[in-house]
Protein backbone atom coordinates (compact mmCIF):
# COMPACT_ATOMS: atom_id res chain seq x y z
CA UNK A 1 0.00 0.00 0.00
CA UNK A 2 1.49 3.14 -1.08
CA UNK A 3 0.64 6.29 1.00
CA UNK A 4 1.04 9.97 -0.29
CA UNK A 5 0.74 11.37 3.58
CA UNK A 6 3.69 13.91 3.55
CA UNK A 7 5.62 13.34 7.00
CA UNK A 8 5.23 17.02 7.84
CA UNK A 9 2.07 19.60 6.92
CA UNK A 10 2.86 23.02 7.26
CA UNK A 11 -0.20 25.89 8.17
CA UNK A 12 0.43 29.66 9.03
CA UNK A 13 1.33 28.57 12.63
CA UNK A 14 2.13 24.57 12.93
CA UNK A 15 4.16 22.05 12.07
CA UNK A 16 1.97 18.77 12.17
CA UNK A 17 4.26 15.95 12.43
CA UNK A 18 3.37 12.01 11.19
CA UNK A 19 3.59 10.09 14.62
CA UNK A 20 6.14 6.98 13.48
CA UNK A 21 6.46 4.14 15.67
CA UNK A 22 9.72 5.86 16.75
CA UNK A 23 8.30 9.06 18.51
CA UNK A 24 5.15 6.77 19.55
CA UNK A 25 7.62 4.81 21.54
CA UNK A 26 9.44 8.07 23.23
CA UNK A 27 6.15 9.59 24.17
CA UNK A 28 5.77 6.09 26.33
CA UNK A 29 8.83 6.54 27.83
CA UNK A 30 9.27 10.13 28.66
CA UNK A 31 8.02 13.75 28.01
CA UNK A 32 11.48 14.20 27.43
CA UNK A 33 12.40 12.08 24.62
CA UNK A 34 9.54 12.85 22.81
CA UNK A 35 10.62 17.08 23.16
CA UNK A 36 13.64 15.55 21.72
CA UNK A 37 12.48 13.61 18.76
CA UNK A 38 9.86 16.78 18.21
CA UNK A 39 12.63 19.38 18.68
CA UNK A 40 9.93 21.09 21.08
CA UNK A 41 8.86 21.80 24.51
CA UNK A 42 6.10 19.55 25.85
CA UNK A 43 4.25 20.67 28.86
CA UNK A 44 3.34 19.14 31.96
CA UNK A 45 0.25 17.53 31.19
CA UNK A 46 0.89 15.93 28.35
CA UNK A 47 -1.27 14.51 26.88
CA UNK A 48 -4.31 15.99 26.60
CA UNK A 49 -7.66 14.88 26.73
CA UNK A 50 -8.61 11.94 25.24
CA UNK A 51 -5.73 11.44 23.23
CA UNK A 52 -4.39 9.32 26.54
CA UNK A 53 -2.47 6.40 27.18
CA UNK A 54 -4.79 3.66 25.56
CA UNK A 55 -4.80 6.31 22.13
CA UNK A 56 -1.12 5.85 22.56
CA UNK A 57 -0.65 2.26 22.53
CA UNK A 58 -3.50 1.83 19.68
CA UNK A 59 -0.82 3.68 17.51
CA UNK A 60 1.76 1.86 18.50
CA UNK A 61 0.33 -1.42 17.98
CA UNK A 62 -1.40 0.02 14.56
CA UNK A 63 2.12 1.14 13.72
CA UNK A 64 3.84 -1.74 14.23
CA UNK A 65 1.71 -4.00 12.87
CA UNK A 66 1.49 -1.13 9.32
CA UNK A 67 5.10 -0.41 8.91
CA UNK A 68 6.21 2.95 7.11
CA UNK A 69 3.24 2.46 4.79
CA UNK A 70 0.74 3.84 7.44
CA UNK A 71 2.71 6.69 8.87
CA UNK A 72 0.25 9.37 8.57
CA UNK A 73 -2.85 7.38 8.74
CA UNK A 74 -2.50 7.50 12.55
CA UNK A 75 -1.44 10.16 14.68
CA UNK A 76 0.21 13.49 14.76
CA UNK A 77 1.40 16.10 16.50
CA UNK A 78 0.82 19.36 16.49
CA UNK A 79 3.73 21.69 16.85
CA UNK A 80 4.00 25.52 16.97
CA UNK A 81 6.94 26.82 14.96
CA UNK A 82 9.43 28.79 17.18
CA UNK A 83 11.06 31.76 16.20
CA UNK A 84 13.84 34.02 17.85
CA UNK A 85 11.80 34.96 20.41
CA UNK A 86 10.19 31.67 21.38
CA UNK A 87 10.44 28.15 21.08
CA UNK A 88 8.39 25.11 19.26
CA UNK A 89 5.93 23.57 21.35
CA UNK A 90 3.94 21.09 21.29
CA UNK A 91 0.04 22.08 21.19
CA UNK A 92 -2.02 19.20 20.47
CA UNK A 93 -2.53 16.32 18.85
CA UNK A 94 -4.58 14.90 16.35
CA UNK A 95 -4.90 12.25 13.42
CA UNK A 96 -6.92 9.39 11.95
CA UNK A 97 -8.14 6.03 13.11
CA UNK A 98 -6.43 4.24 10.19
CA UNK A 99 -6.03 4.33 6.69
CA UNK A 100 -9.68 4.50 4.68
CA UNK A 101 -11.65 0.86 4.38
CA UNK A 102 -13.44 -0.17 1.70
CA UNK A 103 -15.80 2.87 1.86
CA UNK A 104 -13.10 5.22 1.50
CA UNK A 105 -13.83 6.67 5.27
CA UNK A 106 -11.27 8.08 7.22
CA UNK A 107 -12.36 8.92 11.01
CA UNK A 108 -10.63 11.92 12.45
CA UNK A 109 -9.87 13.44 16.18
CA UNK A 110 -7.95 15.66 18.09
CA UNK A 111 -6.91 16.95 21.18
CA UNK A 112 -5.16 20.43 22.38
CA UNK A 113 -3.58 20.91 25.30
CA UNK A 114 -5.92 23.31 27.85
CA UNK A 115 -2.89 26.31 27.67
CA UNK A 116 -3.45 26.35 23.86
CA UNK A 117 -7.35 25.89 23.28
CA UNK A 118 -9.53 29.02 21.89
CA UNK A 119 -6.67 30.33 19.60
CA UNK A 120 -7.77 28.96 16.44
CA UNK A 121 -5.25 25.94 16.58
CA UNK A 122 -8.05 23.29 16.83
CA UNK A 123 -9.34 24.97 13.14
CA UNK A 124 -6.14 24.77 12.04
CA UNK A 125 -5.02 21.12 12.64
CA UNK A 126 -8.21 19.86 11.11
CA UNK A 127 -8.49 21.62 7.92
CA UNK A 128 -5.04 20.55 7.47
CA UNK A 129 -5.86 16.80 8.28
CA UNK A 130 -9.21 17.45 5.90
CA UNK A 131 -6.92 18.62 3.04
CA UNK A 132 -4.57 15.36 3.88
CA UNK A 133 -7.24 12.97 3.90
CA UNK A 134 -8.59 14.40 0.21
CA UNK A 135 -5.09 14.14 -1.29
CA UNK A 136 -5.97 10.54 -0.98
CA UNK A 137 -7.91 9.69 -4.13
CA UNK A 138 -9.36 6.81 -1.75
CA UNK A 139 -11.16 9.27 0.69
CA UNK A 140 -14.87 9.86 0.28
CA UNK A 141 -15.42 10.83 3.53
CA UNK A 142 -13.97 11.84 6.69
CA UNK A 143 -16.05 10.79 9.62
CA UNK A 144 -15.75 12.19 13.58
CA UNK A 145 -17.08 11.41 16.43
CA UNK A 146 -18.16 13.44 19.67
CA UNK A 147 -20.98 14.29 22.15
CA UNK A 148 -23.43 16.66 22.15
CA UNK A 149 -21.82 18.57 25.78
CA UNK A 150 -18.65 19.05 23.91
CA UNK A 151 -20.08 22.08 22.45
CA UNK A 152 -16.47 23.46 21.33
CA UNK A 153 -15.81 19.98 19.09
CA UNK A 154 -19.32 20.30 17.51
CA UNK A 155 -18.92 23.83 16.58
CA UNK A 156 -15.06 23.11 14.94
CA UNK A 157 -16.06 20.08 13.06
CA UNK A 158 -19.14 22.52 11.87
CA UNK A 159 -17.21 25.37 11.30
CA UNK A 160 -15.18 23.16 9.53
CA UNK A 161 -17.54 22.29 7.02
CA UNK A 162 -18.85 18.46 8.56
CA UNK A 163 -22.83 17.89 8.93
CA UNK A 164 -24.24 16.66 11.66
CA UNK A 165 -25.55 13.03 11.17
CA UNK A 166 -27.01 11.99 14.43
CA UNK A 167 -26.82 9.39 17.37
CA UNK A 168 -23.32 6.90 16.57
CA UNK A 169 -21.86 4.35 18.32
CA UNK A 170 -22.41 4.35 21.93
CA UNK A 171 -24.72 5.88 23.85
CA UNK A 172 -24.13 9.34 23.81
CA UNK A 173 -21.72 9.84 20.45
CA UNK A 174 -23.10 11.51 17.66
CA UNK A 175 -21.70 11.63 14.09
CA UNK A 176 -20.26 14.26 11.96
CA UNK A 177 -19.18 13.73 8.60
CA UNK A 178 -17.70 15.39 5.36
CA UNK A 179 -18.11 14.31 1.82
CA UNK A 180 -15.08 14.98 -0.67
CA UNK A 181 -18.06 16.66 -2.63
CA UNK A 182 -19.27 19.04 0.40
CA UNK A 183 -15.22 19.58 1.16
CA UNK A 184 -14.52 20.82 -2.46
CA UNK A 185 -17.27 22.80 -3.05
CA UNK A 186 -16.70 24.61 0.27
CA UNK A 187 -13.36 25.47 -1.59
CA UNK A 188 -14.88 26.85 -4.59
Amino acid sequence: MTTINPAKISTNRLDLIAATLEHVLAELKSLQSLASLLRAEVADGWPPGEYDRSAQEFFRDRLKEGGHTVVGWYGWYAVRRGDTNRRSVLVGAAGYFGPPNEQGEVEIGLSVMPAWREQGFATEIVRALIENAFNDPRVNKIIAHTTPANVASCRLLEKCGFLYVGKDGPPGNILYELPRQRSQSQKA
